[in-house]
This record gives structure tokens, C-alpha cells and sequence, in this order.
């Protein structure tokens, strides 16, 4: 049992938390049964489980090397209010190839529920892939983590130039739609394509107006009430069941 947080282990794990060091190693600590369990279901590579003193270690967990630590040296590492006394250091996926008809982009989204929420919708709606531009919140920030609720380890992610990515999309036979409040059309009132990506953009800013440009279709959602916009992770959920709902 590792009891010390000067242990080399635990200062290992616990440089995890910044975002230079989970890309520098392209690992990244995960909490919870739930999640680990998620990434074990799904075949991603878990190098060690790291189990709090007294906690439960599931079976599934018997063929990877499981190291216990004391409560101390738990917190010290863990990045929840109320731990459950279970974390894990997890491999990247490298994602860069594209399968499917339906594809959802997201520029410059900065808040971590924000992101993480849209990835568990696109999961939740069945679309085939997400691609995140490069000013995006960081993918492996323990709160995006926690906000997929496990669907970042079941739908392909890609992290990738945006403007890039929408022109091979294009090319590919995607018609690409942008979300705007102006010069836009209402969105259930658009025909579904075979091949479909939608674009949704920062919460303050918007979609870069590069993007716009490129995107074929600008799409909105209608406000009925006061507020002046809806939260970008909303706005997705409505226009991804929309285009799945459509062709379904």
C-alpha cells in the first residue's frame, strides 16, 4: 500500500490534473466505478486502477495492476468533492477517421459541462462522430470527463482543425450546417440530407465566421420567450434529434 504522497507514483498521477502533462504522457486519471467501468466495456487501455484502502475493487478489474493507497494519499490525487475511492490512468484514443452520415463540430466551446454534455447528447442521439476544434476546452478535463457520463469512451471523438475538417466533409457529400441568430433559416423547416455535420460555437462568440462562410445551410432555433439565446449545449441536443428524428 503507497501511504506517502512524496511516493513517485502519486506525484505521477497527481501531474495528471494538468493538461501538459495528460498530453505529454497521453493518459489521463479517471474517478468513479461508473466511468472506469464505461472505459473498460468500451476496450479502452486502462494502465492501472488505483484503489482507496477499504474500497470495493470490481472483478473486471483482476487483468490490470491495481495499486491501493490510504485515504490520504487518495485526496491528494482526487479531483471530486466526495470521492468514491476508485480512480484509473487511462490511455488516449487517437481517433482521426470519420465513419458514418451524421457528424457534430464544435468551435471554441470553453466551458467543461458545456462540452462534456454535448458529447453525451451526440451519444445519447446516435450520431456517428464529434470534432473539436483546437480553441475547445481541453477533452481530458475531469470535469468534461465527468459531464459524458461515459459517453466519451463510446462515440469517436476527433481533435482536429476545424476549417480542415469541414472542407473534407464537403467533399465527402456532407452538407454542413451552422447554427446563427441571423441571415438563418428555422431549422425544422430544412430538408434532411443524406449526410449531415453540424457546427455549434462558443457560448459567447459564436461560430468563427470562417465557418459560416464554409457551412452550406445557417440554421437557428426559434425563441419564443425572453431569453435572448439558448445554451449551446441545449441548441445541439434540439438540432442533433432533430436531424436523427427526420431520417429515422
Amino acid at each position: 500500500m503507497i501511504t506517502s504522497i512524496q511516493n513517485n507514483k502519486v506525484k505521477t498521477w497527481r501531474k495528471l490534473h494538468k493538461r501538459k502533462e495528460r498530453m505529454n504522457t497521453k493518459t489521463f486519471l479517471v474517478e468513479g466505478y461508473h466511468l472506469i467501468e464505461e472505459a473498460w466495456k468500451s476496450d479502452w487501455n486502462i494502465h492501472e486502477v488505483i484503489v482507496e484502502q477499504g474500497s470495493e475493487v470490481p472483478e473486471w478489474c483482476g487483468s490490470y495492476p491495481v495499486v491501493e493507497v490510504n485515504d490520504a494519499v487518495f485526496s491528494h490525487i482526487a479531483q471530486t468533492k466526495t470521492p468514491q475511492g476508485i480512480a484509473a490512468v487511462i490511455e488516449m484514443k487517437q481517433t482521426t477517421i470519420i465513419t458514418g452520415n451524421y457528424v457534430l463540430l464544435i468551435d471554441a466551446i470553453q466551458d467543461p459541462g458545456n462540452l462534456g454534455t454535448i458529447i453525451r447528447t451526440a451519444d445519447a442521439a446516435g450520431f456517428d462522430a464529434v470534432c473539436i476544434g483546437e480553441e475547445t476546452v481541453d477533452l481530458y478535463n475531469d470535469k468534461v470527463i465527468r459531464a459524458t457520463q461515459g459517453s466519451l469512451f463510446h462515440i469517436p471523438i476527433i481533435q482536429t482543425n476545424l476549417p480542415e475538417q469541414v472542407t473534407r466533409l464537403k467533399t465527402e457529400g456532407f452538407n454542413i450546417w451552422a447554427t446563427a441568430l441571423k441571415n438563418a433559416e428555422i431549422y425544422h423547416q430544412i430538408e434532411v440530407d443524406e449526410k449531415v455535420a453540424i457546427i455549434v460555437g462558443n457560448e459567447g462568440a459564436g461560430i468563427q465566421t470562417s465557418l459560416l462562410q464554409a457551412a452550406d445551410t445557417i440554421v437557428t432555433i426559434p425563441i419564443h420567450g425572453q431569453a435572448e439565446s439558448l445554451n449551446v449545449s441545449v441548441a445541439a441536443g434540439i438540432l442533433m434529434y432533430y436531424v436523427k428524428e427526420s431520417i429515422s
